[in-house]
């Protein structure tokens, strides 16, 4: 016996309340497994690929791309028990991948009861009675909005691609860039993107827009010189939600709460980089400089325990943490992310470049968890990357301070008494100054410049 059932965005973790759908995994009529991953969305924390908790037959779908739903509303319906459904009647109940029975994925069969029209964007369409909400999508006021599609007279974009190419998957990765485009009119299909393998990123869409409104002006403009309209020629919003909208609200809430000050010291890192030379002579894993800097900090906090710390301002108490959970800025195309090394303190220099390595890449591809986004004790920015030698970062809330890195150039530095070029670094420390005085914070920078300009100290600490 046939039996429909509703599976729900579940709860992702963390508080999350909503989430966005950024692509979906499967088509109305496709055949799906118990945890076979159905959708990919996007949190405030990270992407997450959604596993549905029923096998059987998809009869529908609600949400387009780019739609934003809370958690409870109806993701897809599922057909369970019938002779299409492969047999399974169950479901596990779990929300996210990698959890549960672990299913092996079945190749995807299609079942068409009735002829159906496929729509622009692959949705179903036609003589099925089952709410196909891949085509409209439920509007804050409860009406259909209808999901965007080419229309005739729509703004042509700046950089066509090529025919065949037009046919594959779009290049895009972020989100935000499919908004901005679909609330504007822009076909994607029909830009040519300038990042990296040809990914579509803002600044295209951007430029196809301005492309745009060049040419309605230079259609529409009168014979005579025409008097320019005061204001801007164009604008475009976009909206804080995900990633962004995550990152403002805790950069807003460390500035109101949190009373930071900043102090830095120049350091002369030549002795750094010719120990990290050494190391990475005998072979084997190459150890990072990011992974030098964090094993300095840890031995850093172990002498200076309050800035490991966090303000219970409820309780009005400092609450001094033993495990550094190390947090470091990662700038990707979906924005800034903060991924967090567990037990930083009782990592190695090998352990720590690992781990550096596997979360950036994790960040890259938009795969983090919320898990490994939260829980840090104490950040380490390197904005050396940027080219910039210095920077006043604001204290990722609730944290208790933050370490910045400047790029190493050759600068003149007097060493043992002359003149020489020498590889140096600025370093600050933005600190809440709860937690404590100068004194403190002056003291766990400059240890931490010894051990950049003289990295035997650490020994006194292995």
């Amino acid at each position: 016996m046939t039996q429909v059932l509703e599976f729900k965005l579940p709860d992702l973790g963390e508080g999350l309340t909503e989430a966005e759908i950024v692509r979906w995994l499967v088509e109305v009529g496709d055949v799906v497994v118990v945890d076979q991953p159905v959708v990919e969305v996007e949190t405030a924390k990270a992407m997450v690929e959604v596993p549905c908790p029923y096998g059987g037959v998809v009869t529908a779908r609600f949400g387009e791309e780019g739609t934003e739903l809370p958690v409870g509303a109806p993701l897809l319906t599922v057909a369970v028990g019938g002779p299409d459904a492969g047999g399974e009647t169950g479901g596990s109940g779990n929300v996210l991948v990698g959890y549960g029975t672990g299913a092996p994925p079945a190749r995807r069969r299609r079942v068409r009861p009735a002829p159906m029209a496929r729509g622009a964007h692959g949705a179903a369409t036609g003589a099925s009675s089952a709410p196909v909400a891949a085509k409209t999508a439920p509007a804050a006021d409860g009406a259909p909005r209808a999901a965007a599609v080419p229309v005739a007279g729509t703004r042509p974009a700046a950089g066509t691609r090529p025919a065949a190419a037009a046919e594959g998957p779009v290049p895009v990765i972020s989100p935000l860039v499919r908004r901005l485009a679909r609330e504007n009119g822009v076909d994607l299909r029909q830009l040519s993107g300038s990042g990296p393998e040809g990914l579509i990123l803002r600044a295209d869409v951007e430029d196809a827009l301005r492309a745009g409104a060049a040419r309605e002006r230079t259609a529409t403009a009168p014979a005579a010189p025409a008097t320019p309209a005061s204001g801007p020629a164009s604008s475009a919003r976009v909206p804080l939600r995900g990633i962004r909208g995550a990152v403002a609200d805790k950069l807003s809430r460390s500035r109101r709460e949190i009373p930071d000050a900043t102090c830095w010291v120049d350091a002369d890192a030549t002795e750094l980089m010719r120990a990290r030379a050494a190391m990475n002579v005998s072979g084997g894993q190459k150890i990072s400089l990011l992974a030098l800097l964090a094993r300095i900090c840890t031995a850093a906090l172990a002498r200076h325990p309050e800035l490991n710390s966090t303000v219970d301002t409820e309780a009005r108490e400092i609450v001094r943490l033993d495990a550094v959970h190390l947090g470091f800025a990662a700038q990707t195309e979906r924005g800034l992310v903060v991924p967090v090394v567990r037990d930083a303190h009782a990592r190695d220099a090998e352990s720590l470049t690992a781990e550096f390595a596997r979360l950036t890449e994790a960040a890259r591809a938009g795969t983090l968890t919320p898990a490994e986004l939260t829980g840090g004790t104490f950040t380490l920015n390197n904005y050396g990357v940027f080219g910039v030698d210095g920077s006043t970062p604001i204290i990722n809330h609730p944290e208790a301070a933050m370490l910045g890195v400047g790029r190493i150039v050759p600068k003149p530095w007097v060493h043992e008494g002359e003149l020489a070029v020498r590889q140096v670094v600025q370093l600050s420390l933005t600190f809440d100054h709860r937690v404590c005085d100068g004194g403190t914070a002056g003291g766990f920078l400059r240890y931490v410049a010894d051990c950049v300009e003289q990295p035997a100290v650490l020994l006194r600490t292995l």
